[in-house]
């Protein structure tokens, strides 16, 4: 079972605890443990197996979790979660989200009228049922049809690209507001989580009202959910929530730490400068002694009056960043402009839409000082992927077209090869010889069980003409799980075996994942951060890798294609 695995049996614990009124203790234990082990970068069960560690002496896992964690490991459930669903169902938990509703109304309404979808509540409303029942009202039975729809998208989260591509939109929209004099976007958004639930805005104004109104006047608004002095919420489309907080000057860098940080990483920061004689809050910094305000108009400033250097916003999770402030080894985080070489994209001899001259324009304009051509192997069909004798006669293609480029581009006659559902390349051995960069993938078989899929993956990564794995765990956020597959021992074939492991930029992938990705930096392993580009715009991607890598902890000497084509020459062979 992987730690993700776990970490989400916790949290719904603690979900479930919390809806039924529990301890809150108890509660935020559960919560604790979920983050600790969702944030750990090997997993749960090699770190049991190990008789000279103890999980129990990992911050936030204390015995009791150790013990229920034992339990789903070994049973493949927690009985105490089974008793809980049994208890609340999930539809409750969908009906509670509904503006208004609330717990006590939602449990009743489903044990009343025998409720098991957002569906039969609708139903239930159409025919008045709900209406109709002591305490609810016409008028209730309403507003619970108005914010359906509003519980039913509640539940989902943003990609981090879409909710950049909203940014994009307010920003440019509040360009025009000329009594803005800060704006700064804070929350989940800034640290580059995968999802984003909600937007936070900060800004610095000279007229509030003028800065709210012109805000209330974006044409994607759909509602205002709530307008007071400081803040105001607005909906934009069917439920996405957009704040935003207007603050003094001598505030601002105070409120961007303050809603920037992950939960985590804010109570360690207050728990420090408790330590030295501060309190800490969106307002700024402050001696607890006289409450004077020693800092808070900038974020650095108010890192610097605790101790504490100034953290990339990517990295503030409570994970490494204390320790690596702690020894003064703040790492440097990678940033686009230093990526060379894109080792992953296709053309239009299967899946692609561009010739290998458009691609190769497209990435020397973007910069690039080589690239890898990798379209489909034969197993992928539908995409009209490459035998044996197709392959060659691209590569024949690409020696033709390489002096064309002599000086400004490097041409990799490439291939991402599957890996298939038995076992084995999609290609034979003396065909992947005669390539310059080889990508293995799984794209069949993604509902084997775990151990056939991890030794179809360690073989790949045994195979010699392999380079690199390419989106190791086959995930799409928001649309399918990753495939179940024990990364850790994919992460120690691939250091022992010097094949490299990708980070695919593709927004719905982004694989590996931030943990992950910080497992490999660990372990010494190169991580090429591709686009996997099926057209010419697709190149413009890598941004999305970089935001991942830079959550992941990753410095240029991390990623293997910041390297110039010489130094990515010397680690090829290296690797063979």
């Amino acid at each position: 079972m992987e730690n993700a695995t776990i970490a989400d049996v916790f949290d719904e614990m603690a979900q479930l605890l919390e809806f039924r009124g529990e301890n809150p203790f108890r509660i935020r234990a559960y919560r604790n443990g979920a983050k600790a082990i969702r944030d750990l970068d090997e997993s749960v069960a090699s770190i049991l197996e190990d008789e000279s560690r103890d999980l129990a002496k990992i911050p936030g896992i204390g015995k009791t979790l150790v013990e229920k964690t034992q339990t789903l490991l070994s049973e493949g459930k927690l009985p105490q979660l089974e008793k809980l669903r049994q208890e609340i169902p999930d539809v409750v938990i969908e009906m509670s989200r509904i503006p208004g509703l609330g717990a006590k109304k939602a449990a009743r309404l489903q044990q009343e009228l025998e409720l098991e979808s957002l569906a039969d509540l609708r139903k239930a409303c159409h025919e008045d049922r709900v209406g109709k029942l002591k305490g609810f009202g016409m008028k209730t039975q309403q507003a619970i049809l108005d914010g359906l729809e509003i519980a039913e998208e509640a539940a989902k989260r943003l990609r981090w690209s879409e909710a950049d591509g909203l940014v994009q939109l307010i920003d440019q929209h509040m360009q025009a507001c000329d009594a803005i004099d800060q704006k700064e976007w804070a929350g989940s958004y800034r640290r580059g989580r995968e999802t984003v639930g909600d937007l936070d805005l900060l800004v610095v104004a000279s007229d509030r009202s003028a800065v709210m109104d012109h805000l209330e006047s974006y044409a994607g608004r759909t509602q205002t959910i709530m307008r007071g002095d400081t803040k105001i919420s607005i909906r934009v489309g069917k439920a996405f929530q957009v704040d935003m907080r207007v603050v003094d000057a001598e505030q601002f860098g105070a409120a961007l730490q303050y809603f920037t940080g992950s939960q985590a990483h804010n109570v360690h920061v207050r728990k420090t400068a408790k330590e030295q004689g501060f309190k800490i809050n969106e307002y700024g910094v402050f001696r607890t002694d006289d409450d004077s305000r020693v800092a808070g108009a900038t974020e650095s400033g108010v890192y610097e009056a605790i101790g504490l250097p100034w953290f990339d916003p990517e990295i503030r999770e409570d994970r490494n960043e204390f320790q690596w402030a702690e020894q003064e080894a703040m790492p440097r985080l990678i940033s686009e402009d230093e990526i060379q070489g894109d080792l992953h994209m296709h053309t239009n001899a299967t899946d692609g839409t561009g010739t290998i001259r458009e691609m190769a324009d497209a990435a020397i304009q973007r910069g690039l000082s080589y690239i890898a051509i990798t379209d489909h192997s034969k197993r992928v069909s539908m995409a009209m992927g490459l035998d044996a004798e197709r392959l060659r006669e691209q590569w024949k293609m690409i020696d033709e077209i390489r002096p064309e480029y002599e000086g400004r581009l490097q041409i990799l006659k490439g291939i991402e090869c599957d890996i298939l559902e038995p076992g084995g390349m999609d290609l034979p051995d003396d065909c992947l010889a005669e390539a310059d960069w080889v990508l293995a993938s799984v794209h069949y078989g993604q509902r084997q069980p775990r151990d056939q899929i991890t030794e179809r993956i360690l073989g790949a990564i045994e195979n010699p003409y392999v380079t690199c794995i390419a989106h190791p765990t086959g995930r799409l956020i928001n649309r399918r799980p990753a495939y179940e597959v024990d990364i850790d021992a994919v992460l120690k074939s691939a250091a022992e075996h010097g094949t490299l492991m990708e980070l695919n930029a593709n927004p719905a992938r982004l694989d590996l994942n931030d943990v992950h990705l910080a497992a490999a930096k660990r372990l010494g392993i190169p991580i090429v951060i591709n686009t996997d580009a099926h057209a010419v715009e697709g190149l413009d991607v890598m941004r999305f890798g970089i935001k991942q890598a830079r959550r992941g902890g990753l410095t240029k000497q991390d990623v293997a294609n910041t390297r110039t084509w010489g130094q990515f020459q010397e680690l090829l062979a290296a690797s063979v």
